[in-house]
């Protein structure tokens, strides 16, 4: 079955779909053996991978290119950040076509003006109603299946209030969009008024230390969303583990001892399949 349409069934099942965030290969790899049913590309994980804040300094190509590497070694439907659309609703149109030709199973589109700031900033613009709606037109028509999921995302609670958000949430959902995604609701309030205001799927982003005071993803659930993506789970936990583990060489000059061998951390990423291709072939065996 397409990955797109697996997730698409799993968004018609009951109960809320999470998807761990992930920026690269590694965490994506780590997030299918984990046994989750998809996973989120983070336009902000991808982005410090590269060097640079969440500020929308990334192009369609480099987000592309990375949404490619992603699907292709997790096998699980992969919804993608594409930030604005990278321009007007010909460039959207491009956007669409080629994260879908990249293997993504979904993305989401938003209303801010670009370049873009990190939801759960300060300091963002929104474009009008209209051109928003347009864009969501725009990346409906340009899908080649409508089992390619179009999430619409409006940051306009933090410019012009929680009705406004919820009108557009509205809007792009009736101008084709299959998830509304409402960034940052300020209270426990807001985010449960979302689901019972938005006449559609829903889409809820979980940030820790971030504006919406949902603590679990059975909150999330309870309240009524059908998919959760926590964009900062793998990256926060690489930050973390990684400033430890120099910390540790640093101060005791000792190398960290890890819980697997080289072997098995191969094993992990495919090592069995290609050794196999090796063995089958005799690569690398004299003639």
């Amino acid at each position: 079955m397409p990955l797109s349409k697996s997730l698409k069934n799993a968004l018609a099942a009951p109960g809320l779909l999470v998807a761990p965030g992930v920026y690269d290969c590694i965490g994506a790899t780590l997030a299918a053996e984990a046994g989750f049913g998809a996973i989120y590309m983070t336009g902000a994980g991808v982005s410090m991978s590269l060097g640079y804040p969440d500020f929308g300094l990334l192009t369609l190509t480099e987000m592309r290119d990375r949404a490619a590497t992603i699907a292709r070694s997790a096998r699980l439907p992969l919804i993608a950040d594409a930030d604005t659309g990278y321009g007007n609703e010909l460039n959207v149109i491009r956007t669409v076509r080629e994260y879908q030709d990249a293997g993504a199973a979904a993305i989401h589109i938003e209303d801010q003006v670009s370049p873009k700031r990190c939801g759960h900033l300060d300091g963002k613009e929104i474009v009008p109603r209209q051109e928003f709606v347009s864009k969501i037109r725009a990346a409906v028509s340009a899908r080649t299946t409508d089992d390619f999921m179009i999430i619409a995302r409006t940051d306009a609670i933090a410019v012009d209030g929680f009705d406004e958000a919820v009108w557009r949430a509205n809007a792009a959902l009736d101008a084709g969009a299959d998830i509304a995604f409402v960034e940052a609701p300020r209270s426990l309030d807001e985010a449960a008024a979302v689901p019972a205001r938005v006449h559609g799927a829903c889409l809820i982003n979980l940030v820790p230390n971030g504006r919406t005071p949902i603590t679990t993803t059975g909150q999330a659930e309870q309240m009524g969303y059908k998919l959760a993506i926590l964009p900062a789970l793998t990256l926060m936990a690489t930050l973390e583990a990684v400033d430890d583990a120099l910390a540790q060489l640093r101060l005791s000059r000792e190398l960290p001892q890890g819980r697997q061998s080289v072997e098995a951390v191969f094993r992990r990423f495919g090592a069995g399949e290609w050794e196999a291709q090796r063995r089958r072939f005799g690569a690398g065996l004299p003639m």
